[in-house]
């Protein structure tokens, strides 16, 4: 609709001719929105918060002339010193200006007239960005820019409301809007709250309102994906709803009685009994897939009261806003209507007006008013951001007012359904955050696996293969004829190998692992390779299957759990694991368990942050395989990969830190993540042999034997139930 659509940037550091060029495209533009209209249109006032096009364009002009050329230009010369009187808007400290809603009698000067004044002011400011230019010059130069962007919205918000009290319902714009496809139903995302930081930061603009960036506390909830209909706004209206006091504030109540609201602002009915809203297009059916607007604060409130709902607040808005995709994951943020929140208009944490005139640029109406975020249709582009703070009184409809709709939510209490979703909302809910090592294992984080296990800085593998080689004749001989070998987790079989190697009288190969494809390449693999062998897999978490798959039966099991898995787990849950996995296997069974010995760290931390990164590469991956999953949006170089030893709780820990303050979805729930704030991921315990003996007693395993290899040590028991 509009050319020249450049959004105002930092001007700190620009360059003589850039500033020119900036100014003089902000500046055309807002002759390109008064273009379409004609002398009489520019003049007229059609309320009292409304101002008459012709004013808006003498008032940013008045701006630049009073803030900056009379200031800072030497031997400037004012246009005219009447219209000091007629374009001032609100700064006492000016001096006496034209009383609001009286500015549609000031027939004089002429739209012609105001042409002649921008020209003049225009040609002054070249000059005077030309010359030398201080800090302060600048800082006036970028508020005057955005300033007159908050004009350009006003003039089509005012024009409209003008066209709307006409009969014959002039188009602003030919044609009416292309119709909208049916968005579907809402989606509210959760978000876990806490205490988060909003307001905007110290470098580039932002209007003072916006600062000081500030922490306050949100607690857990929800908000939609997108904007309530016109449609849902029908049922509204439908049920009833501009008649139920019992949904209204009591203000809002009153307002309704008053002035006789039915339906939004612009909403009126045609011959037919169908809805018509009058848009910049002209007078038009409503559309029930376009985002409802002209809404005031009063109906927003009453119709979440009736949806079940609430509005949300603007430290809501805002923390959802600058979450990790959140144009992708929450739709219409900005250039469809403007959001009314739940949050009065008041100072920030330690706000203070500047000095002279241009501080009572916001402060001065910090009071009975409601903040509105995001940005609508007549929004210039580029001039919205996340911080960004408007605000109108509770009863004002004129401007492009929307509804989002949000929630309370509680995090901690997890619905039972998905395990892997149920786990993960669990994990991220907590303090510290966790996840799930057992996570770790899709296809990528198997393949990534077998790659660290390849290796210089990784020991365990080599120590173990080289310890089940020497071992496998004992530990064949313990295995009995027509045995079912029952795998706790599926990898490259490098090490079950070894063992049906020696034990050839092993009749069915049985691994148990939660990702499906480890499990199929596994078995395929096996199955090409010892034709006479069976194997039936089982999709299951091995810390939870509670029986074996249909084609062990009749067999007598050997567990096998090799690769120090058991380091994943804590003592207790070590303990609870194999007492699972005697319950599994039956009484009499054999289980053989592979576990690591603690050593020198200089040899621990190593082996858990190689140098060529795969180990972080294989940790960043359960971030991968929950945006795959899931519906994640965790980017996962925003999260450093960290290996420490714990010496007291003798383990390796490994870390995913946050490198940047962020929130991250998973489905429709948002976790915030501070900066340096860490996901700990997995544990591996090195157990002292007598520690791990004594977990094992615990668990009901008799250990009847026990290897260990020389350095770097390695432990293989062989358990019996």
């Amino acid at each position: 609709m509009i050319p020249d659509e450049m959004p105002v940037t930092d001007l700190a550091d620009a360059s003589a001719d850039v500033l020119i060029d900036l100014y003089r495209r902000v500046r055309r533009r807002t002759e390109v929105l008064a273009a379409p209209l004609s002398p009489e249109d520019q003049s007229a006032q059609s309320m009292p918060d409304a101002s008459p096009t012709k004013w808006h364009r003498g008032h940013t002009t008045w701006f630049f002339e009073t803030f900056l050329l009379t200031p800072f230009l030497a031997g400037y010369a004012v246009h005219d010193p009447r219209f000091s009187y007629i374009f001032n808007s609100y700064y006492e400290a000016v001096g006496p200006r034209q009383p609001r809603p009286q500015r549609g009698l000031l027939t004089r000067p002429s739209a012609q007239e105001v042409s002649a004044y921008r020209a003049h002011v225009d040609a002054a400011m070249v000059r005077l960005l030309a010359g030398a230019l201080t800090p302060e010059i600048r800082e006036r130069l970028e508020l005057g820019l955005n300033h007159e962007e908050q004009h350009q919205e006003l003039i089509l918000m005012d024009i409209l409301h003008l066209f709307a009290q006409s009969p014959l319902s002039p188009a602003y714009q030919p044609g009416a809007a292309t119709p909208r496809p049916d968005p579907g139903p809402q989606r509210f995302h959760r978000f876990a709250g806490g205490l988060v930081e909003i307001g905007a930061c110290e470098n580039g603009f932002a209007f003072d309102n916006e600062r000081p960036r500030h922490k306050t506390y949100v607690a857990p909830f929800r908000l939609s994906d997108r904007l309530v209909t016109n449609g849902e706004w029908l049922a509204f209206i439908e049920a009833g709803g501009y008649g139920r006091a019992e949904l209204w504030l009591s203000e809002g109540w009153a307002k309704v009685n008053e002035e006789g609201w039915e339906a939004p602002g612009y909403w009126r009915r045609d011959e037919t009994g169908d809805w018509t809203t009058m848009t910049l297009r002209g007078r038009h059916p409503v559309d029930p897939n376009a985002p409802v607007v002209h809404v005031s604060y009063y109906e927003a409130a009453a119709y979440a009261a009736w949806a079940g709902r609430r509005l949300p607040t603007e430290a809501e808005w805002e923390a959802a806003a600058t979450a990790t995709g959140a144009p992708s994951a929450l739709r219409q943020l900005c250039g469809a209507a403007w959001q009314w929140t739940a949050s009065a208009y008041s100072a920030y944490p330690g706000f203070r007006p500047g000095p002279g005139a241009l501080g009572e640029y916001n402060g001065k109406f910090m009071v009975s008013q409601m903040v509105l975020r995001g940005g609508c249709e007549a929004t210039p582009p580029g001039h919205s951001r996340a911080t960004y703070r408007n605000f109108f009184h509770p009863g004002s409809r004129w401007m492009f007012g929307g509804v989002r709709l949000a929630d309370d939510d509680r995090l901690s209490e997890v619905k039972p359904g998905d395990r892997f979703r149920d786990e993960v909302v669990a994990g991220l809910s907590a303090t510290p955050k966790t996840l799930s090592a057992k996570y770790f294992y899709d296809a990528e984080g198997s393949r990534l696996f077998e790659a660290i296990c390849e290796l210089p800085e990784y020991y365990l593998t080599r120590a173990e293969t080289a310890l089940l080689r020497r071992i496998a004749p004992e530990l064949a001989a313990r295995i009995p004829d027509d045995a079912v070998l029952v795998e706790f987790g599926s990898g490259a079989s490098t090490k079950t190998r070894i063992v049906l190697d020696a034990a050839p009288q092993i009749a069915v190969y049985a691994p148990i692992d939660i990702s499906p494809s480890a499990l199929d390449e596994a078995a395929a693999s096996l199955r090409q390779d010892y034709p006479s062998l069976a194997v039936a897999p089982l999709v299951d978490d091995f810390t939870q299957a509670m029986t074996l798959p249909d084609g062990a039966k009749g067999h007598t099991p050997v567990g096998f759990f090799p690769g120090s898995t058991i380091g994943n787990f804590a003592p207790d849950e070590a303990e609870a694991l194999l007492r699972q996995a005697r319950a599994l296997l039956g009484e009499g069974s054999l289980f053989i368990v592979g576990a690591d010995v603690a050593k020198d760290p200089a040899v621990l931390i190593p082996a858990y942050d190689d140098a060529q990164g795969v180990t972080a590469a294989f940790n960043r991956n359960v971030l991968v395989h929950i945006n795959r999953e899931l519906g994640g949006n965790f980017d996962p170089a925003a999260f450093a990969h960290k290996a420490v030893w714990n010496a007291r709780e003798s383990r390796i820990e490994m870390h995913l830190e946050s490198t940047r303050d962020q929130i991250v979805m998973v489905g429709d729930y948002g976790f915030r993540f501070a900066a340096g704030e860490t996901i700990h991921t997995e544990n591996s315990y090195k157990y002292p042999s007598e520690v791990f003996e004594n977990i094992a007693r615990r668990a009901g395993w008799t250990v009847t034997q026990r290897w260990i290899s020389e350095s770097p040590t390695f432990a293989v028991y062989a358990l019996t139930a």
